[in-house]
């Protein structure tokens, strides 16, 4: 009976660190995102420069966001 409490508490530990871990990739996903949408808001450069940050914000973030749910899907594992 203690095995199996122990085990559970192990298990439920592990369990929240992933949800945590999540948590912190989305905070600093989120925030990379508000910081892009200012600096495009605020994009003096031209039509075209502008449009080239914005695209290449757009890729970043989403190269990020698909790193996050790999490692985060690999480390459940």
């Amino acid at each position: 009976m203690l095995k199996l409490l122990i085990a559970t508490a192990l298990a439920s530990s592990f369990a929240f660190a992933d949800t945590a871990k999540e948590d912190v990739d989305d905070a600093k996903r989120s925030t990379k995102k508000t910081v892009h949408r200012v600096e495009e808001k605020t994009c003096t450069e031209g039509d075209a420069k502008c449009a080239a940050k914005k695209v290449q914000h757009r890729g970043q973030e989403s190269k990020d966001y698909m790193k996050d749910k790999v490692d985060e899907n690999s480390s459940k594992d």
